[in-house]
């Protein structure tokens, strides 16, 4: 019986184009497997009768550059994936893991998380700087966010430190499918999962609000997130570079919102805010 066979692309990142843009861009084209690299993501995808040409224009029209192509035969992708893949651990407080591996004793926040797309595992710089920052928050009994949820990571550790409600919003439909699922692994958290974006926010009010996201789409709802923020209420941010915090500070600024602190992990940024 011959072997399935399967597309191999490799998108470099570039300022405004990181790995969860093209990871999304690329599920619309029908890529399904995916491995982030610090420069680069790998995508996956079952050759049914498209020709390289055909899989270059779907890139092009997805305003991808293809930096290579290859076409690869069908192997253990879980064996393969698994003996690469290690949980993150932040100090000795937060445990991010996958449901193959052990839970390790005495970690404070033990979260599993199924990496089908291998975003928001908190390997990325933006995920990790996050958590992080949540860790250091007052985050018991308040009224939480998660905006752009991807995997639920940020909106699961809220959960464990005690938020009253948490909700996660994400306009991708297999983020929103894994968020739901993630949930379900972590047995002891309530948060409710919305497929949708800013839109979903009217009416609504936070204590604090997160948003791991992208530059242009924080600069395009930073007033609606402000607008649902109570006063004193915190905006936590990241998905953007260094060089992005003055645009990002300008919008927050004229939506009422000033910058509380900063931290930055190989030029990523994440940044606090709080309502005025």
């Amino acid at each position: 019986m011959s072997s399935k066979m399967y597309f191999e692309v490799r998108v470099n990142t570039v300022p405004g184009l990181d790995h969860n843009i093209i990871i999304a861009r690329l599920g619309t084209i029908g890529f399904d497997g995916f491995i982030e690299e610090d420069d680069h993501v790998l995508a996956y995808k079952l050759k049914a009768g498209e020709e390289d040409a055909d899989i270059r224009k779907a890139l092009s029209l997805a305003g991808l550059q293809l930096a290579d192509l290859n076409t690869i035969e069908d192997q253990n992708w879980n064996e393969t994936w698994e003996s690469d893949y290690q949980p993150v651990m932040l100090g000795n407080e937060i445990m991010v893991r996958a449901p193959f591996h052990q839970a390790i004793p005495g970690v404070e926040y033990d979260i599993v998380i199924e990496p089908k797309m291998a975003f928001g595992t908190a390997h990325h710089e933006t995920t990790e700087q996050m958590l992080v920052m949540i860790k250091g928050m007052d985050i018991r009994g308040k009224r939480v966010l998660d905006m752009g949820c991807g995997t639920a990571v940020l909106a699961i550790l809220a959960a464990k430190m005690g938020a009253e409600t948490v909700l996660a919003i994400d306009n991708d439909e297999w983020a929103y499918r894994n968020s739901i699922d993630n949930i379900k692994l972590n047995q002891d958290v309530k948060v409710d999962v919305l497929h949708g974006d800013a839109a979903l926010l009217e009416n609504r009010e936070f204590d604090i609000i997160i948003a791991n996201i992208n530059r242009n789409i924080l600069l395009e709802d930073i007033p609606r997130y402000s607008a649902t923020l109570i006063k004193d209420g915190q905006l936590l941010m990241s998905g953007f570079y260094h060089e992005d915090l003055p645009l990002i500070e300008e919008k927050a600024t004229a939506s009422g919102l000033k910058l509380l602190s900063t931290s930055v992990k190989n030029n990523w940024m994440a940044a606090c805010f709080v309502r005025n």
